[in-house]
């Protein structure tokens, strides 16, 4: 990751990038590990060119097709709900958009597994996580709604857009024991994370936050 255009410059150099976990750490994002490899992934990457100078901002920005790169406390936040309840292995996430999140996560579990539904979109993504040697992760174009279950069941799921009620395939394909973290809510949505104890699921609420719509069906 140490070529001039991963480093940055300006506004995407280091120093800004230090600034932004700052802010990250004043927020109350105390994760050692999530912020390490948040300091280290250069998500101006991850950002048309035109948007690039905003990409340590902390704020949501758009990627075209109608999606958004989610906030950077966003990601955190939801990161370290994921990981609160000890290392995991097997990760799906729904709706990976342009990849930043993925590569966040591809570096603190053992191996993830990304849907997205709007092809061109996976196809960049692929690319910018072959350019960062981020060799653990699948991608695959299909219905975020429906997961991956030939590839289930999984340690965790983190899902990046908010469907107005929890879907019943990714509940099903959470191991015993596993996460699901996601933003629940047609207007007002809130951050959940639900944990699978055998046939039980319980649920707990956390931030109010805003994300795209969770839709069905693929995108070519």
């Amino acid at each position: 990751m140490n070529s001039p255009d991963l480093a940055g410059i300006g506004m995407t150099s280091q120093r800004t990038r230090e600034r932004l976990i700052e802010r990250l750490r004043e927020q109350g994002i105390d994760d050692f590990a999530v912020l390490e490899v948040m300091r280290s992934t250069p998500r101006h990457l991850f950002l048309d060119e035109a948007m690039a100078h905003r990409a340590y901002e902390d704020t949501a920005l758009p990627i075209g097709y109608q999606q958004t790169l989610s906030q950077p406390y966003v990601v955190a936040r939801m990161t370290s709900l994921l990981l609160a309840g000890g290392s995991l292995e097997r990760v799906l996430e729904v709706g990976s958009g342009s990849g930043y999140q993925t590569a966040i996560l591809a570096q603190l579990v053992g191996q993830v597994y990304a849907v997205e539904r709007i092809k061109p979109l996976l196809e960049a993504s692929r690319k910018r996580l072959r350019r960062l040697k981020l060799r653990n992760v699948r991608l695959r174009h299909g219905d975020g709604m429906l997961g991956w279950p030939e590839e289930g069941p999984f340690d965790g799921v983190l899902c990046a857009a908010a469907p107005e009620q929890v879907p019943e395939a990714l509940l099903a394909q959470l191991a015993p024991g596993g996460r699901l973290v996601l933003p629940v809510g047609g207007g007002l949505q809130h951050l959940k994370v639900i944990t699978r104890d055998g046939d039980d699921f319980r649920s707990e609420t956390f931030d109010a936050v805003r994300f795209v719509p969770l839709r069905p069906g693929v995108q070519r």
